[in-house]
């Protein structure tokens, strides 16, 4: 898959990054990450990491969720496709289908929308992988 050390070792320190929407934020876009982002404002696009997708109490997502993990405890409109562990704390409302290998409800959670657990997810692909970190790396 990595063709070198140095290339895997620039996927690593991509993974290890962290990203904040802050409360208060509109942002209108697609949003592709290798590290975890945290949402506290407004998405109105897709949003799609490597990592782990955090969505606070005052979150709202009109687009669709593709992460490795993901905690959801704001509004969500769209599809959730989550390859490892979906969790909705009490206060999420999720209207879309929830697709996942293992789910979390915690009580007083929303869900409309159909649910799919034990699904292997293809792998999440950002960009064009390889190049697009050759390319990331020579911008630095």
């Amino acid at each position: 898959m990595f063709k070198n050390k140095q290339e895997m070792k620039d996927v690593e320190e991509l993974s290890n990054s962290s990203n904040i929407i802050g409360k208060g934020t509109v942002m209108t876009g697609d949003i592709e990450t290798y590290g975890n982002i945290r949402v506290e404002g407004k998405i109105v696009g897709n949003m799609k990491t490597k990592s782990k997708a955090a969505c606070g109490h005052s979150s709202y997502i009109e687009g669709n969720i593709l992460a490795q993990n993901a905690e959801i405890a704001g509004h969500v409109t769209g599809r959730v496709e989550v390859s490892e562990l979906l969790i909705l704390k009490p206060s999420a409302v999720i209207n879309g289908d929830i697709i996942t290998n293992k789910l979390i409800v915690e009580s007083g959670a929303t869900f409309n929308g159909g649910c799919k657990m034990g699904v292997t997810i293809k792998e999440i692909k950002i960009g064009d992988q390889p190049e697009e970190i050759s390319r990331i790396r020579k911008a630095e």
